[in-house]
């Protein structure tokens, strides 16, 4: 069942993550939209250069931090060396959550 998606900016926060370790050829991008719909949150995930994934998520408090316990699983095959969690000051805007190329 998918959480209903956050429809108040008011109410919402945005955080940036970043994900480091065996994170990249292993699904992790599609894992992390995956996981960011079920919990309703909006955003977006993208690969970087350095070999990290980075996302940013806009919802509740309490569907970040399940967000961060599910990027600190990650996808079958994946290994997670660390995940950082900044908040973003004022709200980022999303209507969905994508993955970014």
């Amino acid at each position: 069942m998918t959480a209903d998606p956050v429809k108040s900016s008011e109410s919402s926060s945005s955080w940036h993550f970043r994900i480091s370790g065996q994170v990249q050829g292993v699904g992790f991008r599609y894992f992390t939209r995956q996981e960011a719909l079920r919990l309703g949150l909006r955003g977006w995930v993208r690969n970087c250069a350095d070999g990290s994934v980075e996302s940013v998520a806009i919802g509740l408090g309490d569907q970040a931090d399940l967000f961060e316990q599910a990027l600190r699983k990650g996808p079958t095959g994946s290994r997670v060396g660390s995940v950082q969690r900044y908040e973003m000051r004022g709200t980022a805007s999303a209507e969905s959550f994508e993955i970014v190329y």
